[in-house]
């Protein structure tokens, strides 16, 4: 009697970038997938950081979207690129990057310089025409002055001149932080 071999049946793992193309651009598309397949398998980060580079705007906007969803649970899976967030940050002109960057970035393990180079990088945010950019460099500036005593008073500054005059994003977003600055 012949033995049947069966053969494996192979399955092509579909790139991030197959992955995070197509669509609207009001939709994130599988940016959540591609996120939870980078924490389940960290070596794939370096995937997910090359498609902040793509051509195509949605797959950036996505790629961004997915590595701010890992920067919330393991921000360390990014410390590897972290030279090259801090520069494409910096040359961002995307709205949808810079909102993702704004959150992002404070969240990763920052030295006093790249603490600074962030904060003038949210400082210049604040003034993108997108109200959403706004609101998220308010967050980023709240959070780098929750770990910094030096930066403290600049962002409760920024903070309560944004609930004065603000778009209403600004001013929403300015009175949650605010708050929980003030709480014990």
């Amino acid at each position: 009697m012949k033995r049947r071999t069966l053969k494996r049946r192979t399955m092509k793992r579909v790139s991030f970038r197959q992955e995070l193309k197509g669509g609207d651009r009001r939709s994130i598309g599988n940016s959540n997938r591609v996120a939870a397949a980078v924490l389940q398998q960290p070596r794939r980060a370096v995937e997910l950081i090359q498609c902040l580079w793509s051509e195509d705007p949605l797959v950036r906007m996505r790629a961004a979207d997915a590595a701010e969803k890992v920067s919330v649970s393991k921000p360390e899976l990014l410390n590897l690129f972290k030279a090259e967030l801090l520069g494409l940050a910096e040359e961002a002109t995307q709205a949808e990057l810079r909102w993702h960057f704004a959150l992002m970035l404070p969240r990763l393990p920052l030295s006093i310089t790249e603490r600074e180079r962030v904060r003038c990088t949210l400082r210049r945010y604040l003034t993108d025409r997108s109200s959403i950019v706004k609101a998220f460099a308010l967050q980023g500036m709240a959070e780098l002055a929750s770990g910094d005593a030096t930066s403290w008073a600049e962002a409760i500054d920024l903070l309560e001149r944004a609930c004065r005059r603000g778009t209403p994003a600004m001013k929403a977003r300015s009175r949650q932080l605010l708050k929980q600055f003030q709480k014990p």
